[in-house]
């Protein structure tokens, strides 16, 4: 039996955590009722932990848990920090439900010091259950139409992005999978360790090696993408609560 849990790939950011110490800072887009940002405290005790969540159950459990919440909109809103300064941000099962990719990772890249870390964890379009799928003509699971997903994903796709918007900005120090479709947990564990490209989701260590200026938000409008993205602050200051 599919073990969804696993999903989440709490073993890897537990890992990728690890390799990021020391920091200070850690910033979670998309919190929900903290699971990573407990790993997070659990790694680094005395780390500042900061939380976007905009749904007022889970706002309430951050907030018993210590976390300083920002109720943001990532697609539209700017990430109430200056440049440089949140040593880690987690992105994990965020970018698959969102459109503005260009803005959200401009403003991660911003807030980020050269030597931060970004930890990322997507839905694999590439899993070995989608190649099945496509090859029988049927939809990817990541991404069905009548889904919270907006956007689908691979390794060198992610890698790809990140290169385009912003070169030489981002290194690769750490990649894995997690779970593998449709095997139970004592074989879709393994099986992600050792084939991790062909994982159901896909998780980097990315750390910012070089300074950053506008190149997110400036590649929808130097390549003529036909499609209206947002690439520019609201000038409202949202307060943490």
């Amino acid at each position: 039996m599919i073990d969804r849990s696993l999903n989440y790939g709490r073993s890897n950011i537990q890992r990728f955590l690890e390799k990021s110490r020391p920091y200070k800072t850690v910033l979670d887009l998309g919190a929900g009722t903290g699971d990573d940002l407990r790993l997070a405290q659990q790694v680094q005790p005395s780390a500042q932990l900061l939380g976007v969540e905009v749904y007022p159950k889970n706002v309430k459990t951050l907030k018993e848990k210590g976390v300083r919440v920002f109720p943001l909109n990532i697609e539209k809103d700017r990430l109430p920090f200056d440049d440089g300064k949140v040593d880690v941000v987690i992105a994990n099962q965020i970018l698959e439900h969102t459109k503005e990719v260009f803005w959200i990772l401009h403003e991660i890249t911003r807030i980020l010091p050269v030597g931060g870390k970004l930890l990322l964890g997507v839905p694999n379009m590439a899993a070995l259950h989608n190649r099945l799928l496509l090859l029988a003509g049927r939809q990817p699971s990541p991404c069905k139409t009548n889904s919270a997903h907006v956007r689908g994903f691979t390794r060198g796709d992610i890698l790809s992005f990140l290169e385009s918007g912003a070169p030489g900005v981002y290194g690769l120090r750490a990649f894995a999978g997690a779970n593998f479709y449709p095997f139970p947990p004592f074989v879709a564990k393994p099986l992600a360790w050792f084939l991790p490209s062909m994982a159901w989701g896909i998780f980097f260590l990315l750390e910012k090696q070089k300074p950053y200026k506008t190149g997110f938000i400036d590649f929808p409008r130097v390549q003529c993408l036909e499609t209206n993205f947002y690439l520019g602050p609201k000038k409202s200051r949202t307060k943490a609560i």
